[in-house]
């Protein structure tokens, strides 16, 4: 009896099995996805770029969600790269004397952990209803776009090229016909990209490059070498000449080099040298010699991940640094002060009017901010759904829910459909959802005996237990028992859930660990 009831259950899954073979895929091409949120954050934005006759239209790029466009300054805002065969974006350089000529290069230049490289460069010429591919797939990352104000066929590109292993396809690269051929004019090493580029507002032939040398492996990063450094052409990159030692700057090897110019006296140029000691450089005739203004972590902290200054147009006085926090100087960098409105951290782009300094965009790894005011307040653009998740999980709650964890915004859990009427109804709404998590989130798990439970975790190999009813979270995260033995976690931990045993987890360090009841006690399992 047993043998027959085997064979019709065989019988049952292979006719099961048959017939999802024969199932239509037609059928899901007309299910279109639906954004279910959360919408309290948003999500890391790269690059800003403004028209200037109308501070109205704004084009942002993301990390992971392509190009956007508002032109109601920033009230409402529209995907324009759907279509487009990659989402990371680097740059966003907008032909002021034509602002439907827009320039976008792909490939985030943060090379973080998590980075998305790129497939080259794009050109619209219709304000972003149309793309067209202008080369440089190879460069993987591209941080600066420059149009020639007086000839918009010139253009400069600052590529860092792939994080990830030498390439060759990395440095300055010109086009003199508008993106039909390019030529490499600065070039140091294929271990060393450029990571910053500037334009001289006086002078279109005049640019300021930060040539950086850097590598990113799985488990170490490394930023620093002799391919590093200042370089300066007067012949729009026909030939560069290095600073160096000699003329002020610190002794090598330098890192990473962020770049600013004052519009309103060209001649001071300001440099955030990544070395031995960070620090602030000032050059007063235009990048030729170069003298210490003040030194430390106030500013700069990780500048891989950010290490961009800005001057506002009409101060050249009033610096802009971009890093963990947003902060502001007002005599020329000596000191900083940290704007206190409350915004997201890690610093990635920036905007500021040159006709009205008042008027500033700013992007974090949390979304987009206005400020009106000069920096006083800000208005976060909250419609923006650019949200990075790690990973998404669900239960079998009915309706079920959804958890995930999102970069550098927390770990949360919601609902994929709400049933509720009268004056509450119109679908999910933010109040729905749960932050349970803080930091990076990466893995949530629903336990599946009791949906009042899950885990979610976060970098470092936190991992917490939490009671989605009270509220209550408990760390969780294993020890060795050998208190001397340090475990190593990366940033994304490995994180599974055993599909026999409901409270049994599994954890990874450069242990294999097990718990059986929900994190409370733990074991290793290999290496034994």
């Amino acid at each position: 009896m047993k043998k027959f009831a085997l064979f019709l259950w065989l019988c049952g899954g292979l006719g099961v099995f048959l017939n999802a073979q024969s199932l239509d895929m037609n059928y899901f091409k007309a299910i279109k996805p639906r954004s279910i949120g959360p919408a309290s954050m948003s999500g890391r934005v790269t690059a800003i770029d403004v028209v200037r006759s109308n501070p109205d239209v704004i084009y942002i790029g993301t990390a992971s969600g392509g190009v956007w466009r508002s032109t109601s300054g920033g009230v409402t805002w529209e995907p324009l790269f759907d279509g487009q065969p990659v989402m990371a974006i680097g740059s966003i350089a907008i032909n002021q004397s034509n602002p439907d000529d827009i320039w976008v290069g792909t490939g985030e230049g943060n090379p973080r952990n998590s980075l998305n490289t790129g497939e080259g460069i794009f050109r619209s010429l219709d304000g972003g209803k149309t793309w067209k591919y202008m080369g440089l797939k190879e460069t993987k990352t591209i941080h600066r776009i420059i149009i020639n104000r007086d000839n918009p066929n010139i253009v400069h590109v600052a590529a860092l090229g792939s994080p990830f292993g030498p390439n060759p396809e990395r440095g300055v690269f010109r086009t003199k016909d508008g993106g039909k051929t390019w030529e490499k004019v600065l070039y140091t090493n294929d271990q060393s990209g450029c990571a910053e580029m500037v334009v001289d507002p006086s002078n279109p032939n005049k640019l300021i490059a930060g040539m950086w040398e850097h590598g990113r492996k799985p488990w170490f990063f490394t930023s620093g070498g002799p391919g590093s450094g200042i370089y300066v052409t007067h012949d729009g990159g026909d030939t560069w000449q290095k600073r160096t030692e000699a003329d002020g700057l610190p002794k090598g090897p330098l890192g990473r080099t962020g770049l600013a110019i004052s519009r309103s006296k060209p001649n001071i140029v300001y440099a955030l040298v990544e070395a031995e000691e960070n620090g602030l450089y000032k050059s007063t005739d235009g990048g030729q010699k170069f003298t210490l203004v003040t030194k430390g972590e106030t500013v700069s902290d990780r500048p891989f991940y950010y290490h961009e200054l800005y001057v506002d147009p009409q101060n050249e006085n009033r610096i802009f640094n971009l890093y963990s926090s947003l902060s502001k100087s007002e005599d020329g960098g000596k000191t900083f002060q940290t704007f206190r409105s409350r915004l997201h951290a890690d610093h990635h782009a920036f905007y500021i009017h040159p006709d009205n300094p008042r008027f500033i965009v700013e992007g974090n790894d949390g979304g987009l901010n206005i400020s009106r005011d000069g920096g006083d307040t800000w208005v976060f653009s909250a419609n923006l759904p650019l949200g990075q998740f790690y990973h998404v999980h669900y239960d079998m709650s009915i309706p079920y829910r959804v958890g995930g964890g999102l970069q550098d915004n927390g770990s949360w859990v919601g609902p994929n459909t709400v049933w509720e009427g009268g004056f509450r109804s119109g679908g999910i709404r933010n109040h729905h959802w749960k932050s349970i998590s803080g930091g990076d989130g990466f893995d949530v798990g629903f336990r599946p005996d009791n949906g009042r439970y899950a885990y979610a975790m976060s970098q470092g190999g936190a991992l917490s237990y939490i009671d989605l009813e009270a509220g209550r979270s408990q760390t969780i995260r294993p020890t060795h028992p050998d208190k001397n033995v340090e475990l190593r976690f990366n940033w994304n931990a490995a994180f599974a859930q055993d599909p026999f045993v409901p409270t049994g987890i599994y954890y990874g360090s450069q242990f294999l660990h097990y718990s059986k009841d929900s994190g409370q006690t733990w074991e290793i399992l290999l290496p034994t």
